[in-house]
């Protein structure tokens, strides 16, 4: 399964227009796509307006949203935030490597628009869908 990150869904709800949001809205229906409970709170504490954030909540919640979480996962995390600092790279938001690991743990691609995910990608074989 494709987990679609934050940066995505923002530019995608908001209308922006580049690669990951043409991919996204090519494969809507076509094939399963998921979020994780953490991507979900980052887009919806975004959210201005109660009209907007129940829109956008309702649209989400069609899709399958993982819940992340626990000390497994805390500790893998952490072990592969210490693994890409011991290669020279500095992930600064902890969601990040949390979503990383998630997705490394459970072999799910991720797109996404961010830049903190190239490490996971270079060194530890985060497997990133490319949009084209």
């Amino acid at each position: 399964m494709v987990i679609v990150d934050t940066t995505v869904w923002i530019d995608y709800f908001r209308g922006a227009e580049n690669s990951e949001t043409r991919w996204l809205e090519a494969r809507l229906q076509l094939q399963p796509l998921g979020l994780t409970d953490l991507i979900l709170c980052e887009i919806l504490q975004g959210i201005k307006n109660d009209h907007d954030f129940s829109r956008v909540q309702s649209d989400l919640m069609k899709f399958h949203v993982f819940h992340m979480g626990g000390s497994a996962l805390a500790i893998a995390t952490a072990k592969n935030h210490r693994i890409l600092r011991g290669h020279g790279y500095t992930v600064h938001k902890t969601i990040d490597c949390l979503i990383a690991t998630f997705c490394l743990q459970e072999e799910h691609e991720l797109l996404h628009r961010d830049r903190d995910f190239d490490p996971f990608e270079k060194v530890l074989g985060l497997k990133v869908t490319h949009a084209i």
